[in-house]
């Protein structure tokens, strides 16, 4: 998003957040990582700081690598207290939408929200393709490395980022630390160096929040991932294409926590000839599906086209509710007739 186009919406959210104390819900999606809580986390501060009453809510609980962050303890988790996330969303004024930019990836509270809230709903995110017409307000800009750096962005202007404390930039360093993969991804601008170098300077300890979100995994997750490398990573198409599939007899079989497979989906990408990488994940309702690619892969498109997904170039995901055999039968048949269209 260009500066002057960012400074246009900054006139239009302070009209929506002027007049008195407003109850606002920040909501983000279903499975929330890294970016989603850490930018949630930091505009709630935002907010705060501006007089307004926030309350912060996920669709369900988010790993356990995340559960040292502050004020995360009082973040709404709908499927655990449905009736207190209902009653927020009910009597919120506006309702922000972080890092995601579909009202349905919210489960059950998609619906409520739809059917129930007369709220203003605002988005704040990075993803391909918003449905605008969902939003009063939309802060989309699918070149921001993270929601958490469109967060710093805005609040720049809004407030300055003197609003931040230690706190509220470790939460932002946590996005954008993690939706980046640890500054290796895309969208790597000086803007963005300039702005960590800012959220170090206000006393966050890089290598010990490097450690928390890194070094927090259970032994559980570790020999899981021995298995998926050594037994469940397959390589189609002249060796340019993996994938992982894990049913949920298996996950059971490592005492499967919630966060447990992040990343894995990126591992066969170290091959030097994989183009793309999928990871088939079984749920009782559906097969959630990962995609990741290196260089022209547009797996955004992929994944719109063949599991109604999407998300960015690289960096891509869809649902099957197919079984698992089918699920990976059918991507198979979309891998070969894709890479032939595009001519990969």
């Amino acid at each position: 998003m260009k500066m002057n186009a960012l400074d246009a919406k900054i006139g239009q959210l302070k009209e929506y957040l002027s007049s008195g104390e407003k109850r606002i819900a920040v909501l983000t999606h279903t499975n929330p990582d890294g970016d989603a809580i850490g930018s949630s986390l930091a505009w709630a501060a935002v907010l705060r700081s501006m007089g307004h009453t926030v309350n912060c809510l996920v669709p369900n609980r988010y790993p356990n690598f995340l559960a040292w962050m502050p004020d995360i303890a009082d973040v709404i988790i709908a499927k655990e207290a449905n009736e207190k996330a209902e009653r927020v969303v009910d009597e919120a004024d506006i309702i922000f939408c972080l890092d995601f930019n579909r009202i349905d990836r919210l489960e059950n509270l998609s619906t409520h929200i739809v059917n129930n809230s007369k709220a203003v709903r605002i988005l704040i995110d990075h993803h391909l393709d918003p449905p605008l017409e969902e939003y009063a307000l939309a802060f989309s800009d699918h070149t921001s490395c993270s929601t958490s750096y469109l967060v710093y962005r805005i609040a720049e202007r809004l407030t300055g980022v003197e609003v931040f404390d230690r706190e509220a930039a470790e939460a932002l360093y946590v996005g954008i630390m993690t939706d980046t993969g640890n500054f290796s991804f895309s969208y790597l601008t000086p803007g963005l160096f300039r702005a960590v170098a800012d959220l170090i300077e206000k006393g966050i300890d890089v290598p010990s929040i490097n450690s928390r979100v890194y070094n927090a995994y259970s032994e559980g997750r570790m020999r899981l991932l021995g298995y998926v490398l050594l037994q469940k990573m397959q390589l189609i198409e002249n060796n340019r294409i993996a994938y992982i599939g894990l049913q949920e007899h298996e996950l059971r079989r490592f005492d499967f926590q919630i966060g447990d497979s992040e990343g894995f989906v990126n591992y066969p990408l170290s091959v030097t000839s994989v183009q793309m990488s999928a990871m088939f994940l079984e749920t009782r309702k559906f097969i959630r599906i990962s995609f990741r690619s290196k260089g022209n892969v547009d797996v955004s498109e992929f994944a719109a086209r063949y599991f109604g997904g999407g998300g960015h170039k690289n960096a891509s995901g869809g649902k099957s509710f197919e079984p698992m055999d089918k699920t990976i039968e059918n991507f198979k048949k979309a891998v070969a007739e894709y890479f032939k269209e595009k001519q990969l």
